[in-house]
């Protein structure tokens, strides 16, 4: 079978398009023909061995997709051969053929497409838990999201409005801005040009935002913190600025706040069940037209370094999707 493959940690360049064997699933696992594959900023840092886990090439990078079940092994979660299903894998997604575990695969609903069930599970599944389970937010709160524009930028902005928050959508141009308010934002911060802290200030009332979404970390972070109301609760999600933040702890004193980690891919491993409860979920709102997974651009393996690198400019608007 064809699969995308990082040879070197060097970035995106490394990505060649091989031939390999086609893998067999065992016990609780699923085989899974892939139709289309989530690109996500994750990938992008497992290319440079700098995520959270190294994997050591060559490998094939992607952690979610979408396609049609081929076979099972045993304890294979009442999944059957001919269901069309959305998956999460640690890796492995690029590829026409993938072996993923049972408990991380879902059924997909019949209208939801491919591509479109491709580009939601890990962005809205780590929302979720970021927002529902770690932070508890809770109607009429205020969510300020940093990276707006981004793939969990754009889930953390429906899903906020879902559950019944004020959304603040904070991204770096007018361009962005505009886009996020078209995807439900209530008000945009364009942190190339304007204060965060203040203008944070400014469209609470001076109260500051309940809660902070934050996959960007970098020299944002600390602004972000000081625009943060009392008893507020700051989610770390990730840190695609490439910049890991040092926060004066005396901030988080002065606002009574909680700094929360959201490692989803550690919640997922110990927590299978509560994890598939939220995919399902999930993709139950996207049928129901709740949710709207915005799919910016779909492109075939031969591109797969060019969208990557695309990622790494940060110059997408919703989710990049990659197909065989």
């Amino acid at each position: 079978m064809r699969a995308v493959r990082c040879h070197e940690l060097i970035g995106p360049k490394s990505l060649r398009v091989d031939e390999v064997p086609a893998p067999t699933p065992g016990e609780g696992e699923v085989l899974i023909e892939v139709h289309a594959a989530g690109l996500n900023f994750p990938d992008v840092l497992l290319t440079y061995g700098k995520y959270q886990f190294k994997a050591d090439p060559p490998f094939i990078p992607g952690g979610e997709g979408a396609g049609i079940v081929r076979a099972v092994g045993s304890a294979s979660g009442g999944l059957a051969v001919g269901d069309r299903v959305a998956f999460l894998v640690m890796n492995g997604a690029f590829a026409e053929q993938v072996v993923a575990p049972a408990a991380g695969v879902v059924k997909l609903p019949d209208d939801v497409s491919f591509e479109v069930g491709a580009a939601t599970l890990l962005t809205y599944a780590t929302t979720l838990h970021a927002l529902a389970d770690r932070a508890a937010l809770r109607a009429g709160e205020t969510l300020l999201v940093l990276g707006a524009a981004g793939g969990v930028g754009t889930a953390a902005i429906e899903l906020g409005k879902l559950l019944g928050a004020r959304v603040i959508a904070a991204a770096s141009s007018d361009d962005k801005i505009a886009y996020c308010k078209e995807r439900g934002a209530d008000e945009g911060i364009n942190y190339a040009r304007e204060d965060l802290k203040d203008r944070a200030k400014v469209l609470t009332k001076g109260n500051g935002a309940n809660v902070i979404y934050d996959p960007v970390g970098g020299a944002y972070a600390e602004a972000a913190l000081r625009g943060i109301a009392w008893e507020g609760r700051y989610l770390v999600v990730g840190f695609a600025a490439g910049e890991i933040p040092k926060i004066p702890l005396n901030l988080v004193l002065l606002k009574g706040c909680q700094i929360v980690g959201v490692f989803w891919g550690s919640f997922a491993a110990r927590d299978p069940l509560k994890n598939r409860q939220n995919a399902e979920r999930i993709l139950a709102w996207v049928s129901e037209g709740k949710l709207r997974p915005h799919v910016d651009t779909v492109v075939k393996f031969a591109d797969a370094q060019g969208a990557l690198e695309r990622m790494e400019r940060r110059d997408v608007k919703g989710k990049l999707v990659l197909v065989p």
